[in-house]
């Protein structure tokens, strides 16, 4: 996990995207056109929530997202997914 300097506002949360699979579960490698964007992420910084909407996840909590959810972004040669906690579906 990275030290980020990037600190969340109210309900929302950063996450670094796990890493788009290479192979298919038979072994045929998948080229760069055709990989699927992940889905699930690892949570590196968390606003502090709001009155309304308290923050249950944690820093550290691997997640599943919609997948049109948050805002895609690159920092120090990370990607990086920026969301409210509501677009995340689940914790794994």
């Amino acid at each position: 996990m990275s030290k980020v300097k990037i600190q969340p506002l109210a309900d929302r949360v950063l996450i670094e995207s796990a890493a788009a699979e290479t192979k298919t579960s038979s072994g045929i490698i998948i080229p760069d056109s055709a990989k699927e964007k992940p889905q699930k992420g690892t949570v590196v910084a968390v606003g502090p929530g709001t009155t309304e909407n308290p923050v249950t996840v944690k820093i550290g909590d691997n997640v599943l997202y919609g997948k049109y959810a948050g805002t895609e972004l690159q920092h120090d040669g990370s990607d990086y997914m920026i969301m409210r906690e509501s677009d995340i579906l689940a914790i794994v």
